[in-house]
């Protein structure tokens, strides 16, 4: 069982600190198209976003890997699930069903790292 979640634990990790070095580096270039405001606040958003994600990745490994407060990892875990649940909301407004599978894929992984770190 600690195999298995440590492989869910680095494959959200990698995922989940790509995509947040993606919301961050390329904040100025994002297609505008996709959103119906240009503003600056939502691009302080994104960014805001991408940068809790590259958090939750760290989160997901070095406490439980360095065995320095552990607890934090199932908190990752557990942040990491609420921006899915938030993003499959955002999603599913746009009507992006492929992306709220996606969402929910990812949720249920979170959840399982939560349920098997923190029993």
């Amino acid at each position: 069982m600690n195999i298995l979640l440590w492989i869910v634990q680095i494959l959200l990790a990698l995922m989940f600190l790509m995509v947040g070095s993606q919301k961050v580096v390329q904040s100025t270039k994002r297609n505008e198209a996709a959103d119906n405001t240009a503003s600056p606040s939502n691009n302080n958003l994104f960014v805001f976003i991408g940068i809790v994600e590259i958090l939750g990745a760290v989160g997901l490994i070095l406490p439980w890997l360095l065995n320095i407060v552990p607890i934090l990892t199932p908190l990752a875990a557990i942040g990491i699930s609420i921006i899915m649940v938030l993003a499959a909301i955002q999603h599913a407004k746009r009507k992006e069903m492929k992306s709220v599978v996606t969402n929910i894929v990812l949720l249920a992984l979170a959840l399982f790292v939560v349920i098997g770190r923190l029993i």
